[in-house]
């Protein structure tokens, strides 16, 4: 296993950031890390990469233990924080080359060029740091992350404030990446989840609450069926309530309304039946799946 976690807990002050929590991930998986803000999704990262030690459990990557053996699990892991920190004052090309030489690493100028054009930095790499886009500074902080080319890799919120263009960019060079390492990221875009994960935690107050492939997420939790509908009048949000099968009505704009059932029955004919009581057409209507948003709703507002 790359990563194993056993019992962690972490306790600031009187709150637990992290309670009991136990997972493990194997060598050349891609895990999303799940949660709302304050769910302990960034401290379990830092407890993995050696910044913060746990209050109880053990953890382990690569087999060493973060507590024991720090050095050798730094060797091991590459880590990007959500707040990616540079020195936005040098070059491209001299801050790598700087962290080579942190890592004490033999042939760092091939290592350095090899590590631009694998990240896509050919073009901006005689470039001051901070004279960068957002998307280009990410692929600046990947670099670093992996300049010692390590087992394992941790991302928090690694396309954080990325316009859709360099979502997209970062999002295909981490798959490339995980086809070499083991990957574990968190993020709030559920899309990326779906494209990019093999494997999902989530995690709420500190606790996991669900551990497994997306689609198995899906097909286990209890499905809530979403329809969009709109009629050619006014009707009461309160009288589309009480159809059989309905548990909630949102109101989406004029005579357009979303509607939520978790019954085993399909509610559209009897949508049809109350436009045809209520003396008005139904204009259109769009039974949507349920997406990997409703679920972490689902699991995180419980």
């Amino acid at each position: 296993m790359s990563i194993e976690v056993s019992n962690i807990t972490k306790i600031y002050g009187e709150q637990k950031a992290i309670d009991n929590v136990s997972f493990e991930i194997g060598t050349g998986e891609i895990v999303g890390f799940l949660g709302p803000n304050g769910a302990g999704k960034s401290t379990m990262m830092k407890i993995l990469t050696c910044f913060i030690p746990q209050s109880d459990g053990t953890a382990k990557v690569c087999g060493f233990d973060v507590s024991e053996d720090t050095i050798s699990v730094r060797q091991n892991v590459g880590y990007l924080p959500e707040h990616n920190p540079l020195y936005l004052d040098m070059y491209v090309k001299e801050y790598l080359q700087f962290i080579a030489g942190l890592h004490q690493l033999k042939n760092k100028k091939q290592i350095v060029t090899n590590m631009i054009e694998k990240v896509g930095l050919g073009v901006e790499q005689n470039k001051v740091i901070g004279a960068l886009s957002k998307g280009y500074r990410q692929r600046v902080g990947l670099a670093q992350a992996m300049i010692h080319d390590p087992k394992v890799l941790i991302l928090d919120e690694p396309t954080t404030g990325l316009d859709p263009n360099q979502i997209v960019e970062i999002r295909n060079l981490i798959k490339e990446i995980g086809k070499e390492k083991t990957v574990m990221m968190s993020t709030h875009i559920m899309q990326e989840v779906e494209a990019i994960c093999d494997r999902v935690i989530i995690i709420n107050n500190g606790k996991i609450v669900a551990d497994d492939t997306a689609s198995n997420i899906k097909s286990k939790q209890k499905q809530t069926t979403i329809i969009n509908v709109e009629f050619s009048g006014e009707v009461e949000i309160s009288e589309i309530k009480n159809i059989k099968g309905i548990d909630k009505v949102e109101s989406k704009g004029e005579n357009n309304y979303q509607i939520f059932s978790k019954s085993n029955s399909d509610v559209r004919p009897l949508l049809f039946k109350f436009a045809v009581e209520k003396s008005v057409e139904v204009l259109t209507l769009q039974k949507e799946e349920q997406s990997m948003e409703q679920i972490f709703k689902d699991f995180t507002s419980k």
